[in-house]
């Protein structure tokens, strides 16, 4: 098991959940995770992190699969303009690779924003700290062990 996948699987245990943690195949979209896992692609939590230009810092917003970050609103929610956040950046804070990072287990913490459509489900899919993990989880209970604040940021 890969440090990164059992950093995750750590995480949900101390946060007292069963981590349901499922291989897939090579998937490089939302639809792709969808599939794998069958659910619809809302379900699907992506993790999408940007640099705050101020703060240098990464930001991270959860996003349902079918949306995508509108970059103003998300801004005025951060406080900061923002920009691309490149690999280096992605792992030295969160300690993920691109296309793996996970909402929990971040090696520092990471200030959080979560689309209120991820709360419409019964259960959605997370990356697990690789490209091809992913977690199910309540979204009540990912919201609180992320941290997150529920805002509204797609467009």
């Amino acid at each position: 098991m890969s440090r990164s996948l059992a950093r995750v699987e750590a995480a949900l245990r101390a946060a007292g959940l069963a981590a349901q943690i499922r291989e897939m195949g090579d998937t490089r979209t939302a639809a792709d995770a969808a599939a794998a896992v069958g659910c619809a692609v809302d379900q699907i939590a992506k993790s999408i992190i940007f640099r705050g230009v101020e703060s240098g810092g990464a930001l991270l917003f959860l996003t349902a699969g079918g949306n995508r970050v509108d970059a103003a609103r998300a801004a005025d929610l951060a406080g900061q303009d923002l920009g691309k956040a490149d690999a280096a950046l992605i792992r030295a804070e969160t300690g993920f690779a691109i296309g793996g990072v996970a909402p929990v287990g971040h090696l520092r913490p990471v200030r959080a924003f979560m689309d209120p459509r991820l709360m419409t489900f019964d259960q959605v899919w997370a990356a697990a700290g690789t490209p091809r993990h992913v977690f199910a989880i309540a979204p009540g209970d990912l919201l609180r062990i992320s941290g997150a604040q529920l805002a509204d940021f797609t467009g």
